[in-house]
């Protein structure tokens, strides 16, 4: 990998690990009921962070999707908390110098998600309190999840942790990773309005999954359409734009949006 890299002229964004594929991972890996599988749990992650520090890349992000529950009386969520504080903090501890990141999303593969809202994983940072560790905000985990990115955006640029972005987007009723802009067109300008407004300076990284299109094709139309819209946003007077958004007439507002975004 380090030689391709060097040939390519690449860098890399993030290593992800999973802690949901293997069979002892089925009912949940950070948070299972059987110590050993929390231990291993916590070793994937750990030798994620190895394999970041080898290949040169700055951070490691889990998306914890195995645990969770499908029933009511299925877990005792205080006890679920616990486990979730106790392995992503013995993780995080591991080579803080490589931060770990967590990824929320509501649900896959279980049926409902610990980690499942950006607050909720803010909680958990909190609760785990080192500050080595961010959060990984997924557009489309986002939309999915019925959040506003753009105020998810805001929210966590303004708490103490880091935090990094997948992009894409979807219909509202699933994970679909199609391409940016393509349902959402507005939300996704307001969320790269937000993203430039707090000074956001990690990679945009294309979470897509381009099932029926050509790859590079679809990985180029989400450069393309963000970098549009950010130059667009760029373009704005972004006084005049900050001070409507502020004054509560949304009427004058969207006549803005309509003339400088639209451009109708």
């Amino acid at each position: 990998l380090k030689s391709l890299l060097i040939q390519y002229n690449l860098g890399i964004a993030a290593v992800n690990v999973n802690v949901k594929a293997e069979p002892e991972f089925r009912n949940g890996g950070l948070t299972s009921t059987d110590p050993a599988v929390r231990r291993n749990a916590v070793q994937f992650i750990r030798d994620a962070k190895d394999f970041a520090q080898s290949v040169g890349a700055d951070k490691v992000t889990c998306c914890p999707l195995g645990d969770g529950y499908e029933f009511a009386f299925q877990c005792d969520y205080a006890r679920m908390w616990r486990f979730l504080i106790e392995t992503f903090g013995e993780a995080g501890a591991y080579k803080p110098e490589i931060p770990l990141f967590i990824e929320y999303k509501p649900s896959e593969t279980r049926g409902h998600c610990f980690v499942d809202t950006a607050a909720k994983a803010l909680c958990l940072l909190n609760d785990i309190g080192i500050k080595e560790m961010g959060i990984t905000m997924d557009y489309g985990h986002s939309k999915y999840g019925q959040e506003n990115p753009a105020e998810v955006v805001a929210l966590l640029a303004k708490s103490r942790f880091p935090y990094y972005i997948h992009i894409n987007d979807n219909n509202g009723r699933w994970d679909w990773d199609l391409m940016v802009a393509s349902h959402n067109f507005l939300e996704y300008v307001e969320f790269i309005y937000y993203v430039q407004e707090y000074g956001y300076s990690d990679f945009l990284t294309s979470d897509t999954s381009p099932t029926r299109w050509d790859i590079r094709g679809t990985f180029e139309a989400n450069a393309r359409m963000t970098r549009k819209i950010w130059d667009r946003l760029n373009g704005l007077d972004r006084m005049e734009f900050a001070g409507l958004i502020r004054g509560g007439d949304f009427l004058k507002t969207w006549k803005f949006v309509e003339a400088n975004i639209f451009k109708l």
